[in-house]
């Protein structure tokens, strides 16, 4: 059997593998769920965001929007020097997502379009490197959700857990009981995911968005003060699931279409 061949049913088999039921309220409904891949990219200086747009308006975003993905583009708040951009790619499956990856070296078009950045020589890089984290989305939340268009802010947090335990219980809490919550109280989501490859593992991966950091700080203490939120921090069954929380905040680069 040819490698591609056993690696693209293998992609299958994880795929349904993955793919599990959106549990609300005790029922199981079956629903596929969106495969998330950020990309962190540490530019070599602002002249790379320029490139990183032109490189994902021509060739990145035209590709991956024929097969469903949406990107999300960011870049970091505190616009420090020299800059990370953030690039998350939804896809609609594991399927997708691996289908995706191998077509981007041999489509034609993609290729054709996307080689003014390939071509670009060592003494001109966009970045110093770039990592990457793979994530799939939540039971309770399947597939990405768009933001209101006066979105303006975005803010990204990693919770890493101790253990794998200690990360499925998190991930049942937010599954079962802060999801709604954060609906409630104005903090919007715009993905929750598992990561499954990547750095900081076990942890969860979330995105949320707000129309400024007035929204966000008068939201959050919303949630804080919230008795949803003071009953269910202090249950057993929670206890001592996140050993680290990361909070980044970010904005929209002109380009994402999220």
């Amino acid at each position: 059997m040819e490698r591609r061949s056993f690696l693209k049913k293998s992609a299958a088999v994880a795929g349904t593998a993955f793919t599990a039921g959106t549990v609300t309220a005790g029922q199981v409904q079956s629903s596929p769920k969106d495969v998330y891949e950020l990309k962190i990219y540490q530019l070599t200086g602002s002249g790379g965001v320029n490139q990183l747009k032109k490189y994902y308006s021509e060739a990145v975003i035209p590709f991956l929007e024929k097969r469903g993905a949406k990107v999300g583009a960011f870049s970091e708040y505190s616009m420090q020097e020299p800059p990370k951009v953030y690039i998350l790619h939804a896809h609609k499956s594991p399927e997708d997502y691996w289908t995706a990856l191998q077509e981007m070296k041999t489509d034609p078009t993609f290729l054709k379009a996307s080689k003014s950045y390939s071509d670009l020589p060592p003494s001109q890089p966009v970045f110093e490197r770039y990592e990457t984290l793979l994530m799939e989305a939540f039971a309770s939340i399947p597939q990405m959700k768009m933001p209101s268009e006066n979105r303006g802010l975005f803010e990204l947090r990693i919770y890493e857990s101790y253990n794998e335990d200690a990360f499925r219980r998190k991930v049942k809490m937010f599954d079962d009981e802060e999801l709604p919550l954060f609906e409630k109280v104005g903090l919007h989501p715009v993905f929750f995911g598992e990561l499954f490859a990547g750095s900081y593992m076990p942890a969860l991966v979330y995105m949320l968005w707000f129309k400024d950091m007035a929204e966000r700080e008068k939201n959050w203490a919303k949630f804080r003060d919230s008795d949803e939120w003071n009953t269910m921090r202090v249950k057993e069954e929670y206890a001592d699931t996140v050993s680290k929380v990361r909070k980044i905040f970010l904005v929209p680069l002109d380009f994402s279409q999220v």
